[in-house]
């Protein structure tokens, strides 16, 4: 059976300067597990990245990111990736009910794994992107796990994203974000106020899934706000390029990773971790 380009650069993370831990309860339910990746060489108290995957809220699984979070943990970036519900099991907002459960978690257990609950950014690709916007910017999410995105989150790095994707054209979506007369309430762009996490948001410019026009509407609106924002737009990268590309061999097609850590670093007063001597292999699930 031939593997998924995701399974052959998840081969790859196999050997690698992190450790990871797999399948850890954040909630109750199957769908509510985590995975940490941690440095193998953690500086003392290390920035920290909740990262939520993509799958048009459908589906996912925090398994195929593996790649995603060797690269974080290797750069010195404690990593959590957690699952969450998705349609036809739950609709808007129940994703985000879980996303701020995996945050909370985070900013709990993060010292347990050399990380720094004080220094935690928030991550998406696609869909995933969406739930990190929206956790950063509608501060009733985390408020409801008692967590305030303007104190409690230090940046948000956003890509590939949909912050501004009205009006919907998919029946699935409609379902699943619910009544034309309450669409609003599901849109990043619509929560973006002073005070909020400084922001790093990127596209391919080939993205024929995602508008990179969401990137260009919803960084004029931090501007306007006040807020801080970089944008990346990568040329002759798609969709699902621009996560690839954190893994070694799609590196050279976008420097995403490197803007990524750069971006952490920046925001949480961190030190991206030197090349190493000799990779390390990674230890298995506890």
């Amino acid at each position: 059976m031939a593997l998924s380009p995701a399974s052959v650069l998840n081969v790859i993370a196999l050997w690698g300067r992190y450790q990871a831990t797999t399948d850890i309860a954040y909630a109750a339910g199957p769908r509510h597990t985590l995975d940490v990746y941690r440095p193998t060489a953690p500086a003392a108290q290390a920035p920290v990245a909740v990262f939520f995957y993509g799958g048009n809220w459908q589906e996912g699984d925090k398994a195929i990111y593996r790649f995603v979070g060797a690269a974080l943990a290797a750069k010195g970036i404690l990593t959590v990736i957690p699952d969450y519900r998705v349609y036809p099991e739950v609709r808007f907002p129940s994703f985000l009910e879980d996303g701020a459960d995996a945050v909370r978690w985070t900013y709990d257990h993060a010292g347990e794994f050399g990380g720094d609950p004080h220094r935690i950014v928030l991550m998406g690709h696609s869909a995933g992107a969406h739930i990190a916007a929206m956790l950063a910017y509608d501060a009733q999410w985390l408020a409801a796990v008692r967590l305030n995105p303007d104190r409690d989150v230090r940046g948000l790095v956003g890509l590939a994203g949909p912050y501004d994707f009205l009006p919907l054209h998919s029946a699935t979506l409609k379902i699943i974000f619910g009544p034309e007369a309450q669409l609003a309430v599901s849109q990043p762009i619509n929560f973006v106020e002073p005070g909020a996490p400084p922001a790093f948001l990127a596209s391919g410019r080939a993205d024929d899934i995602v508008d990179p026009g969401n990137v260009t509407r919803i960084a004029k609106r931090i501007a306007e706000k006040g807020g801080t924002v970089t944008t990346k737009f990568y040329d002759d990268v798609g969709h699902r390029t621009l996560i690839g590309a954190f893994s070694p061999p799609l590196r050279p097609l976008a420097p995403v990773l490197r803007d990524t850590v750069q971006f952490v670093a920046g925001v949480t007063g961190a030190s991206p971790a030197p090349p190493a001597a000799a990779p390390v292999a990674a230890t298995a699930p506890r």
